[in-house]
């Protein structure tokens, strides 16, 4: 049987680490860190997230600022309300909640921010120093699975890890997450990838974020392969109260007991991506009080 990767545990583990050192900081009489919070318009899903957030910051004993501006706001005027977060001395780190309205470019919007206060480290900086020594603040949902993979000592050097998907936010960062923290061998699959299957039966590890629900079947996987999944869809289920269930890209009844480890959806990656975020505001914080 496979080792159920709980990343609902891990980011529990993590809340209380920072909270820890949250209240050393108070105790010392120095304020807290900041993080800063732009939502635009009434999207349900950006508003569930963000409350998650808020309430991620509550827990750990950060301040936080939630900035709701209207869909029809002009880019100009997004654009200065990020450059007056990267001028506010009390702003440790902030992020500007995706999706944002069609007219604003979300390029210039994120490149925008500082990229020492860029905690969901989505900057060009940020991406870039990702192959550096050390790097500035990673992006978080790939921070999230190598913190996962460290604390379940799961050993990548030397490794072939082999992800499918190559977005800016989760593939094609932990591509180089891997092979240049993890020092594995790293195969990168995307939509144009021909035999797929033939690429993911090698895999030692096994990254799927795609979003596209089940598409890896047991036919597709190594046994005692590691597999994380990051994709996450909802999809209709008329049993559930609330319409729909959290569908992974990974078939996990079929691909599980071929398994050494792996992450259920939902459980496993998603906690992760905002216990991420509230490491960088920490880092955040530090590196802007010296303290790192």
């Amino acid at each position: 049987m496979p080792t159920i990767i709980d990343g609902k545990k891990v980011a529990a583990e993590i809340k209380e680490e920072i909270a820890r050192k949250v209240k050393a900081i108070k105790d010392s009489e120095q304020r807290a860190p900041h993080l800063a919070i732009i939502i635009s318009g009434d999207d349900g899903a950006s508003h569930t997230y963000v409350g998650g957030k808020i309430n991620a910051c509550k827990a750990v004993g950060f301040d936080y600022t939630l900035m709701h501006v209207a869909s029809s706001i002009s880019e100009t005027k997004l654009l200065q309300h990020i450059d007056n977060l990267n001028q506010d001395p009390d702003i440790d780190g902030f992020i500007v909640q995706l999706p944002l309205p069609d007219h604003v470019s979300v390029e210039k919007a994120t490149d925008r921010i500082l990229p020492e206060k860029d905690v969901d480290g989505f900057t060009n900086q940020n991406f870039g120093s990702i192959v550096t020594e050390h790097p500035l603040l990673l992006p978080a949902t790939p921070f999230g699975v190598m913190e996962l993979m460290k604390r379940y000592k799961i050993e990548t050097k030397g490794k072939h890890c082999v992800v499918v998907g190559a977005s800016r936010i989760a593939g094609a960062p932990l591509s180089l997450m891997m092979m240049q923290q993890g020092l594995a061998t790293v195969t990168i699959c995307h939509m144009y990838t021909e035999e797929l299957e033939k690429h993911t039966k090698e895999a030692d590890i096994l990254v799927v974020a795609v979003g596209k629900p089940g598409l890896v079947t047991k036919q597709m996987v190594k046994e005692g392969a590691v597999v994380i999944d990051i994709g996450t869809t909802r999809v209709e289920d008329s049993t559930k109260k609330s319409g729909f269930r959290l569908a992974g890209d990974v078939n996990y009844d079929e691909v599980a007991p071929m398994c050494s480890y792996i992450t259920p959806v939902p459980g496993g990656v998603g906690p992760m991506t905002i216990a991420s975020l509230l490491m960088n505001t920490l880092k955040a914080y530090e590196m802007r009080t010296n303290q790192a």
